[in-house]
């Protein structure tokens, strides 16, 4: 797959996430609906988020959402296999995916957890964090355990 300016730039957001916040523990189960489907307005709307749009090409669009102090990831793809390709590349910077059809969300664990009442999707893990000396990294350990700076 040939990797595309608007690809990186996800792609590079996504590692900034996953920097920012490896995730925070927590498994709330709450009641999921029908998957969402339709545009990144219609699926920002649903998940009541006044979309900041990063990339507006033909086989991605992205916005940055804000739900109060917690930021994610809202994407649209044109074909269900450039999604997937990109969850498999972007999967390696980590973060907590919600996957619906040719739509993705990353964020913090529990922001996609919330996220999932509204737009419903498949949860998906990228992969584990692991800390300079080999030990995982799964949140919670502290003001420092991570490099990247928050904000």
């Amino acid at each position: 797959m040939r990797l595309t300016r608007p690809m990186l730039a996800l792609t590079g957001a996504v590692a900034v996430l996953a920097l920012a916040g490896c995730g925070s523990g927590g498994h709330g189960e709450t009641a999921v609906p029908k998957t969402a489907t339709g545009s990144l307005e219609h699926l920002a709307a649903e998940a009541k988020c006044e979309p900041n749009m990063q990339t507006d090409a033909d086989t991605i669009r992205q916005a940055i959402c804000k739900k109060g102090e917690e930021k994610y990831i809202l994407a649209t793809f044109s074909t269900d296999r450039g999604q997937r390709e990109w969850i498999n590349q972007a999967k390696d910077y980590g973060g907590y995916y919600l996957v619906g059809r040719k739509w993705v969300a990353v964020g913090e664990q529990k922001t996609v957890m919330a996220l999932r009442g509204a737009l419903g999707g498949t949860l998906e893990e990228g992969s584990e964090h692991m800390n300079p000396g080999g030990s995982h990294n799964r949140g919670g350990g502290g003001e420092g355990s991570h490099s990247g700076h928050g904000g």
